[in-house]
């Protein structure tokens, strides 16, 4: 499995940027997968359904599955934060998986980067970031993408990856 990476800090564009790659490779045929990191508790689950209550009882995985799809939850008793290389094995074979997040993870990655944060690039100090997709003009020397032009940043991440 390919994987590749966008990356970027809070409100830079990142979740809409990984949308838009996904609708455009699934278009050209491939299979993708995603993995998106949280830096907070979450829950895919809701007080008072069967699922959820199952999970407070105790259980270490619960599995839900309907005729449409199924989500597995598995509770980190220990406190230990999967890997990523970890989560990538809970992944069936799909041409490309898109990882949102995992900053410090040394995969490929383009950096997502909205002026209007006020925060500085990450790219200049993290040889990991191939690229950059940007609202804004950028003179620097990674390639800069506008952080709109999917098709040309989709193109770029599959030349990168061989597919």
């Amino acid at each position: 499995m390919k994987i590749y990476g966008v990356t970027g800090w809070k409100n830079s564009g990142k979740t809409g940027l990984m949308e838009r790659l996904v609708a455009d490779m699934t278009r050209r045929g491939l299979s993708v997968s995603t993995i998106k990191h949280a830096h907070h508790a979450f829950d895919v689950d809701h007080p008072g359904k069967d699922s959820h209550r199952h999970r407070v009882s105790g259980a270490r995985e619960v599995l839900l599955a309907s005729r449409k799809r199924f989500a597995l939850m598995h509770e980190i008793v220990e406190g230990q934060e999967p890997s990523l290389a970890y989560l990538l094995t809970k992944l069936s074979p799909v041409d490309i998986v898109l990882i949102e997040g995992y900053k410090t993870d040394p995969h490929p990655k383009i950096e997502a980067h909205r002026s209007q944060t006020g925060q500085a690039l990450i790219a200049p100090n993290d040889v990991t970031i191939r690229a950059i997709a940007s609202n804004t003009e950028l003179t620097l020397d990674h390639l800069v993408f506008d952080l709109d032009d999917t098709h040309s940043i989709s193109e770029f991440i599959l030349a990168e990856v061989g597919l």
